[in-house]
């Protein structure tokens, strides 16, 4: 694992909250509300990824199959 996903994480999560930001001053607190949800979708999925190779790394190493 690189530093490079935590970086990745961090510039969706600053970009999310301007995005979110603006939309609530422009009042369009539903689509704010929609983008913030989504980036967490987007956020969980790699970590998701993240976990998935983790495993394949632990069976690997053991030799579970």
């Amino acid at each position: 694992m690189s530093i490079d996903i935590i970086f990745k994480i961090a510039a969706i999560g600053i970009l999310v909250t301007l995005i979110s930001q603006l939309l609530t001053r422009w009042g369009r607190d539903d689509i704010a509300m929609i983008t913030t949800v989504a980036g967490l979708i987007i956020v969980l999925l790699m970590a998701l990824d993240m976990v998935s190779e983790f495993f394949q790394t632990i069976k690997s190493v053991f030799q579970l199959y």
